[in-house]
């Protein structure tokens, strides 16, 4: 039986290692362009504001996780979760985007934004001396976001984009139970 996550058919395995690889590539290059500009433009000034103060470029060395979750732990227990955790389960879904063989081309996107973005900050923490490089904030008023990046942004989007399609997926099978 095929696994079908309903929004986009299957894809051969050279193509499927084609889109990750691009999808790897883009995402890591993206992050670390933007993380590259960030340390020359923000570090040590004045956050810059745009668009009304919906936007904020402010340059920020997070320790932790997202949000800053983890910050205060042991400096090893950091490294442990944030390097090696991180890495093992990137590992673990790129091999399934890999392996599997009958899986929707969706699923493919949302994992392998998920493992872009995660290798993303892996490499900010192993090239910065355990911190990741956040510098966008978005908000409206009192209103407003953590402090983040593109390799957060890109396993967010993965994330969304598998919920909505675990979600159709479910719904079609629901539909064909009845």
């Amino acid at each position: 039986m095929r696994e079908d996550d309903g929004l986009v058919p299957y894809m051969s395995v050279i193509r499927r290692l084609g889109v990750i690889f691009v999808i790897l590539v883009g995402c890591v290059g993206c992050d670390q362009s933007s993380k590259h500009a960030a340390r020359l433009f923000l570090e040590g000034r004045e956050p810059i504001s745009m668009f009304g103060d919906a936007l904020r470029f402010s340059y920020v060395e997070n320790t932790g996780g997202f949000l800053g979750l983890g910050a205060t732990l042991p400096v090893h227990w950091r490294s442990g979760i944030f390097l090696g955790a991180a890495a093992l389960v990137l590992g673990a879904l790129l091999a399934y985007v890999i392996l599997k063989k009958d899986i929707g081309a969706t699923t493919v996107l949302g994992v392998t934004l998920v493992v872009g973005g995660g290798l993303g900050n892996i490499i900010d923490r192993i090239a910065n001396g355990g911190h990741v490089v956040d510098f966008l904030n978005v908000g409206v008023g009192p209103l407003r976001t953590g402090i983040f990046n593109v390799a957060d942004m890109a396993v967010v989007l993965g994330v969304l984009i598998l919920m909505v399609a675990a979600g159709r997926w479910r719904g079609s099978g629901a539909e064909n139970d009845g």
